[in-house]
């Protein structure tokens, strides 16, 4: 069985100053900190792209990507993917999907949750791999039981952050880039109401900006 292994980011992680990144000027004054600089989400996500290969055993993957806050990562992931197909004696071959999930408006987890797209679902009898941010698990966990009519043969979810929060589910991915605190994070394509999209950091907003950019 995977065991899932993960860096951990401590409640009490005192970050990174804003000086010592390039930060968009358009934001400096909404964010608190740098708490996972771009360096170490692609260090990680190579070693995502390896466990991963190693895991899946040749079998045809279909990789699903949750826009929009997973299109970043999705990406970074399968060019990790690409490459070590391209350089290693085992390769897995890959087809890419999209799905839009809705759940958020303003910075509550909602507890509806639309799925927007993937009218191939049905084309998912192989095999599937998962990529977003999971906050408390219900929107996987809606996407999994619409997965599940489809009969693949193994799903598996990866997940660049999974939060420690009282509002959890429980649902826990295969596949972990980083545990977070339970605080509101933007960038690397995690948005605060489309904005921060353009942040590569992942960086703590701070309160004004949060009313700044309210909906």
């Amino acid at each position: 069985h995977h065991i899932s292994n993960h860096c951990i980011i401590a409640d009490d992680e005192k970050g990174h100053d804003l000086d010592l990144f390039c930060v968009p000027r358009h934001y400096e004054n909404d964010l608190d900190k740098v708490i996972i600089p771009h360096g170490l989400i692609m260090d990680r996500t190579e070693r995502l792209a390896r466990d991963i290969i190693r895991d899946m055993g040749g079998h045809h993957i279909v990789a699903l990507c949750v826009l929009k806050g997973g299109y970043k990562f999705f990406a970074d992931l399968l060019d990790y993917i690409k490459s070590l197909n391209q350089n290693s004696d085992k390769s897995v071959p890959l087809t890419v999907d999209f799905i839009r999930v809705k759940s958020y408006c303003n910075d509550k987890s909602t507890n509806n949750v639309k799925v927007i797209g993937g009218d191939e679902l049905s084309n998912l009898a192989g095999k599937v791999s998962l990529s977003d941010i999971v906050e408390t698990g219900r929107t996987m966990e809606t996407l999994l039981s619409l997965l599940s009519e489809c009969n693949p043969k193994m799903v598996k979810v990866v997940s660049l952050l999974v939060k420690r929060t009282p509002r959890s589910s429980g649902y826990r991915p295969d596949y972990i880039g980083f545990e977070v605190p339970d605080a509101f994070l933007v960038g690397y394509a995690l948005d605060y109401n489309e904005y921060f999209r353009d942040l590569s950091h992942i960086c703590i907003l701070n309160d004004q900006a949060k009313e700044k950019y309210k909906v």
